[in-house]
């Protein structure tokens, strides 16, 4: 009879190649590891290497780097998602797509199950599993963490570490790190560790070094540096008049960001099991994007469409934190989205200093701002009459006027 075969999320990580080992002894099955690359640059050497020596019958190591820009990063900052009015969702949006893998490497090996190493506290177990819930409800799902026996065989990383070196597992047995990070084309992140002290400052002069993907803001150089991003139906394609490809512009942003200190975030977010948590980000393409984007729409969206798309921020940004990637409504409000974009097109010039990015021009070839319609001086085109505002304003006062009668008679 044929083992069970698992598909386990594999990092390299102490977590992951200890989970690996365990998986194959306790379900006596054939573990084959999924790792995507979606821009974790030096994080992926060797790894083949280890998760064949720690047991692994195969290894997969799949470049989505294109299509996390294109099918997913993109799509959602047409949204204009912000969760809680900071996060650009980084690490969010990176996961429905690595489940999304892992799916299709299970079906296409015959695996019954897939794994993965999040705990229980955290948000990424629910991401992982509700797309699999919508993409392969057949599939078992196993999360050792949330397993009493995992947790008792293995109550801290002393642990894990005995258990790593007596069954020859490489790994490096150190002392764990101040606070754990998760990297990828969109961001990086910090959390857990010193972090978990909200009064920590990792921007001082002595802890940030931590920092990976930009220089602090103040050590950023003396001199504004000016970038142009063109825009066709809300997508970037080009930058300084270079047409790039989603994985490209990304790339390029992240370098211009990094350079001038830009993208950072610190803040304290509300995690969908119920927790607070503290979280440092860095997103220094991400955050030139959002604002270009931003910019973009603001001469070529129409108003009321630009409003009704705003009101469902908060909602989509929280169906992306929260895993519903795949769910119906995230797929009914990326159409209303897709429709909203058609015209987002033309040219934003930014200026880049010690962390900020600041607007300095846009236009469009389908431009709805007209600047004869909102001169001070006399409209050349007669299109607005200003003695028609005299009803207009009348009649939005009158439930005003009304509502301060019945006030004044009580």
């Amino acid at each position: 009879m044929a083992k069970q075969k698992i598909v386990l999320a594999y990092s390299g990580g102490l977590d992951t190649s200890v989970i690996l080992a365990w998986l194959k002894h306790t379900y006596d099955a054939e573990i084959i590891t999924f790792t995507a690359d979606i821009g974790q640059k030096d994080e992926l050497d060797g790894l083949e290497a280890k998760a064949l020596r720690t047991g692994a019958s195969k290894v997969y190591i799949d470049d989505l780097r294109d299509e996390f820009a294109r099918d997913f990063i993109y799509p959602m900052f047409q949204a204009g998602a912000l969760y809680e009015g900071q996060y650009l969702l980084g690490t969010s949006i990176a996961r429905p797509l690595i489940a999304k893998r892992m799916v299709e490497i299970a079906r296409a090996e015959g695996a019954t199950a897939i794994a993965h190493g999040a705990t229980g506290k955290g948000n990424d177990q629910v991401r992982f599993e509700l797309t699999a819930a919508a993409l392969a409800p057949e599939l078992e799902v196993i999360a050792p963490w949330r397993l009493e026996q995992f947790r008792e065989e293995f109550p801290g990383r002393a642990e894990m570490i005995a258990y790593a070196e007596a069954q020859g597992i490489p790994v490096q047995a150190s002392a764990a790190k101040p606070y754990s990070t998760d990297r990828n084309l969109l961001h990086i992140s910090f959390e857990s560790g010193i972090l978990e002290d909200p009064w920590f400052d990792p921007s001082s002069d002595e802890n940030k070094g931590m920092f990976v993907l930009s220089v602090a803001p103040e050590d950023a150089p003396d001199q504004a540096e000016y970038v142009e991003l063109d825009f066709a139906g809300g997508n970037c394609t080009a930058i300084n008049g270079v047409p790039l490809s989603p994985l490209e512009a990304m790339e390029k942003l992240n370098e211009l960001g990094g350079k001038h200190g830009i993208g950072r975030v610190d803040m304290v977010e509300n995690r969908f099991v119920g927790m607070k948590s503290r979280g440092v980000y860095e997103t220094p393409g991400g955050t030139i994007l959002f604002t270009a984007h931003r910019k973009m729409e603001s001469i070529t969206m129409d108003r009321d469409v630009m409003h009704l798309r705003d009101s469902l921020i908060s909602k989509y940004a929280s169906l992306v934190y929260n895993g519903f990637w795949f769910a119906p409504e995230r797929l009914a409000l990326q159409a209303l989205v897709a429709e909203s974009q058609k015209n987002v097109t033309g040219t934003v010039r930014l200026k880049l200093y010690k962390g900020n990015v600041i607007g300095a021009g846009v236009k469009s070839p389908v431009s709805l701002y007209n600047p004869d319609i909102a001169t001070m001086e006399a409209d050349p085109t007669k299109a607005y009459n200003q003695n028609d505002a005299t009803g207009f304003i009348r009649l939005n006062a009158l439930r005003l006027k009304v509502a301060a009668g019945v006030e004044q008679t009580k």
